[in-house]
C-alpha cells in the first residue's frame, strides 16, 4: 500500500523499518483502542478523564504512565518535547542521549516505535498522543507503529497558535496525508480517533472561533477519510456558555458533516492563567469536570493544581484526575443549569459558526479557502504566533465571565450579531483596552482571595 510512503517520512526516521502491512496488522492486535473506549464512555454518559503528561526518558515514561494509571483515567497521554515538534529530531536524540530530564515531553521518533510500544503495553488503556507540531507526519508515522491509535492536532489548531511561518497551505497538506492514512485504516477496519485543538491559544478564545475552526479541519479530515473525530473545546469559565459550546458540538457535526462519523466532544479544562493556591486550583478543576458531564463531553483533559508553578508532578497529576472526576461523576446528578440561559448561548453559537465558516465551505478547494479567508481575515485567532492569522479579533469577558467579542476585525459576523456582543458587554467597551483584557485574562485569579465571590455563572 502506497500511503505509507506517501507521509513523506524523513529518511532514518523509526517508522521507515516497518512496512505498512504490518503496521496494520498490529493495529488491529491492539489489546485497548480508543475509539471503543470513547464509545463505551458516550454509551453511559460519563466523560472519562485523560491527564497531559510527558518526559524525556523511557524508564521514566513507563513509570509516569503507570502511576497516573492508577488514578483511573479512561486514557492517557504521550506529550511530545518541543524539539520533536519542530523536527528537530536530531537535537532530540541528542538531548535524550545526554540529559533526558531536559526535554519537556517524550521525544517519541528518537525513542522509536519499538519502545513506543513498551508504552502501549505497559497500561490497560489507550494512549493519545498530544504534540503541537504544523507537519506531523513523522511523528504519526512512529505513532502508529507503536500501535497508538490516538493522535492529536491539525492543519489550523497545531499551525496559527504555535508557529510563527508556516504557512496554512503547507501544514493543512501535511496533515491531509496524515488523515488519508486514518482513511486507509478506516478501510481495512482499524479505526483512529483523530483529536481536534479546539483550544488554539488558550487565551480567551470565543467559542464560536474554536467551534468554526474545528468544524473546518473536521470537514478536511473526513474528506481525507477520517472516520473518528474527537472535537476539542476549551473550558471558557462561564457554565451556560460552555455547556452550550459542546452541547453544540454534535449539531454542528450534523449539520456539516455526512453521516456515518463518530464525534466526540472533549473539554479541555481551563488553559488559561491558573489561580496559585491549591484550594482555588481544585474549585477550577472540579468545575470542569461538572461542565463536562452538563454538557455531554465524552472526555476531559484535566488540569492540575501545580498549573499556576511550572510543569506538574506525578501526585499532582493525579490529584487533577480524581478532582475532576468528582465534578464528572454522578455524584452530582442532581445540578441542575438555567436551560433557557444555554438555549440562547447555543442559538448565537451556532448562527455565529454559520457566518464565519459557510462561505468557506462553499468554496470548491476547501483546504485553499481556509488559507484564504485567514489572508483576508474573514477567519482569525486572537493572540495568535503566527504572521497567517491577523490576530484582529479581542475579545472580553461580560458582566457573567461568558467570552464575547469586543472587536471583531474582518470577521464576516452580521450586524445583529454585533449588536448582541456589544449589548452583552455594555460599557465595557468603553474601559482602557489593556486594563480590559489584562482582568480579563486574569479573571481565575480572583477565587485565590476567599474574601472575593466567585463570578462564574453569575446572572448578568
Amino acid at each position: 500500500m502506497s500511503v505509507w510512503g506517501e507521509l513523506e517520512v524523513e529518511p532514518g526516521t523509526a517508522a521507515e523499518l516497518l512496512p505498512w502491512s504490518d503496521v496494520v496488522e498490529s493495529l488491529r492486535g491492539v489489546r485497548h483502542r480508543a475509539v471503543e473506549v470513547l464509545r463505551a464512555a458516550h454509551a453511559v454518559g460519563r466523560p472519562i478523564l485523560q491527564p497531559r503528561c510527558g518526559v524525556g526518558g523511557h524508564t521514566e515514561m513507563l513509570t509516569l504512565l503507570r502511576d497516573l494509571a492508577v488514578a483511573g483515567p479512561g486514557m492517557l497521554s504521550v506529550t511530545i518535547d518541543s524539539h520533536t515538534r519542530l523536527k528537530r529530531f536530531g537535537v532530540a536524540a541528542q538531548t535524550l542521549a545526554r540529559r533526558p530530564a531536559d526535554l519537556n515531553g517524550y521525544p517519541l521518533v528518537a525513542h522509536g516505535w519499538r519502545r513506543g510500544r513498551e508504552l502501549v503495553d505497559a497500561v490497560d488503556m489507550p494512549l493519545e498522543v498530544r504534540h503541537g507540531t504544523p507537519d506531523a507526519r513523522d511523528l504519526f508515522a512512529v505513532a502508529l507503529a507503536a500501535g497508538i491509535t490516538s493522535f492529536e492536532g491539525g492543519g489550523i489548531g497545531y499551525n496559527l497558535p504555535y508557529s510563527k511561518d508556516v504557512p496554512l497551505r503547507h501544514s493543512l497538506k501535511a496533515w491531509r496525508q496524515v488523515d488519508v492514512a486514518c482513511g486507509e485504516l478506516a478501510a481495512a477496519g482499524v479505526i483512529i480517533d483523530r483529536e481536534l485543538f479546539g483550544s488554539l491559544t488558550g487565551v480567551l478564545v470565543p467559542p464560536s472561533i474554536s467551534l468554526a475552526v474545528t468544524m473546518l479541519e473536521a470537514a478536511l479530515a473526513v474528506q481525507a477519510g477520517v472516520r473518528c473525530l474527537s472535537v476539542a473545546y476549551p473550558q471558557g469559565g462561564e457554565v451556560h456558555q460552555d455547556v452550550a459550546a459542546l452541547r453544540s458540538i454534535r449539531v454542528l457535526a450534523e449539520r456539516y458533516l455526512p453521516g456515518g462519523i463518530e464525534v466526540y466532544p472533549v473539554l479541555h479544562e481551563f488553559m488559561g492563567v491558573f489561580p496559585r493556591t491549591r484550594t482555588a486550583a481544585d474549585v477550577l478543576i472540579f468545575h470542569g469536570g461538572l461542565t463536562a458531564r452538563l454538557g455531554g463531553a465524552t472526555k476531559v483533559i484535566t488540569k492540575t493544581y501545580q498549573e499556576a508553578h511550572g510543569i506538574p508532578d506525578t501526585a499532582a497529576n493525579v490529584h487533577g484526575i480524581r478532582t475532576a472526576a468528582l465534578g464528572a461523576g454522578a455524584l452530582l446528578d442532581f445540578v441542575r443549569l438555567d436551560e433557557d440561559r444555554v438555549a440562547e448561548e447555543s442559538h448565537w453559537l451556532q448562527r455565529e459558526v454559520a457566518e464565519l465558516i459557510e462561505p468557506v465551505l462553499a468554496a470548491g478547494d476547501l483546504a485553499g479557502a481556509v488559507a484564504e479567508a485567514f489572508a483576508a481575515g474573514w477567519l482569525d485567532i486572537p493572540f495568535g504566533a503566527s504572521v497567517h492569522t491577523r490576530s484582529e479579533v479581542i475579545p472580553a469577558r461580560d458582566a457573567s465571565g461568558a467570552i464575547r467579542y469586543l472587536r471583531t476585525g474582518s470577521l464576516p459576523l452580521s450586524a445583529t450579531t454585533r449588536r448582541h456582543h456589544a449589548a452583552r458587554l455594555g460599557r465595557k467597551s468603553e474601559a482602557p483596552l489593556l486594563e480590559t483584557i489584562t482582568a480579563d485574562i486574569n479573571h481565575f485569579l480572583r477565587i485565590d482571595d476567599v474574601g472575593t465571590p466567585w463570578s462564574v455563572g453569575r446572572p448578568a
